[in-house]
């Protein structure tokens, strides 16, 4: 069977590996989750009991969650190192770094702004405290991944990589939470510019958008979340 990718709207972090897997090539499906709708239905615990999205069910019908779980189930069926790099290499170290970072201090910067967003019963006082909190936390890390970006055209190298995957979804939160305008990072500004005019980035946006896009031919298909549930989810 070819594996499935579960990804999130509006504004998953799992948009990126979309992405990645129109650079990988390999087929694959796709199924649409909406995070604030059919992802809180009870039955989405028995895939991830973290209530999360992404999740892959991989070509022996398993279930891996977590972005970096995910990408290196990726990187290991990358045959023709199309995105990652042989795993002795400094480049493959590299992207390791860089990746580690955006998923887990890049991302969890912005983790005020979705409490605040999402609160249940609103509290203004709360919720100024965590937007100025996040901001600031987005603000420095925003900083401190500007250090990082080197001279290639993307994160690594001149073409796209797992680490581009894993950065483009959560970067355009910058605007999404409108912390500060991205030319404030202009090394930054520009990697996302080039990755936001790759074809598989927007096809990967479209389809999250719930528009119908063409790929480049390595996606067969979206399957009903329903249908994964009961067939791949625990009893």
């Amino acid at each position: 069977m070819e594996p499935i990718l579960l990804y999130g709207f509006p504004a998953g972090s799992s948009m990126g590996l979309v992405a990645a897997f129109e650079w990988l090539g390999n087929p694959y499906k796709l199924c649409r989750v909406d995070m604030f709708g059919s992802m809180r239905d009870p039955s989405y615990r028995r895939l991830n009991r973290r209530v999360e999205t992404p999740v892959l069910i991989t070509d022996e019908g398993n279930v891996v969650t977590e972005t970096m779980a995910i990408a290196s189930w990726m990187e290991a069926r990358d045959a023709d190192r199309r995105i990652s790099f042989d795993p002795l290499s400094s480049e493959a170290d590299h992207m390791h770094q860089l990746m580690a970072f955006i998923n887990t201090g890049f991302t969890s910067a912005f983790s005020p702004l979705w409490a605040a967003m999402e609160m249940q019963s609103p509290d203004p006082a709360l919720q100024s405290l965590l937007r100025a909190w996040g901001g600031d936390a987005v603000v420095e890390r925003h900083d401190r991944l500007e250090e990082m970006v080197g001279d290639t055209r993307f994160l690594i190298a001149d073409h796209p990589t797992l680490a581009d995957g894993v950065l483009v979804g959560v970067a355009r939160w910058l605007d999404f939470h409108q912390v500060a305008d991205k030319a404030r990072w202009p090394k930054l500004a520009a990697l996302r510019n080039r990755l936001e005019s790759d074809p598989a980035v927007a096809y990967a946006t479209a389809l999250e958008n719930g528009q119908l896009k063409e790929g480049g031919g390595a996606c067969t298909g979206h399957v009903e979340l329903s249908d994964v549930i009961e067939r791949y989810g625990l009893k």
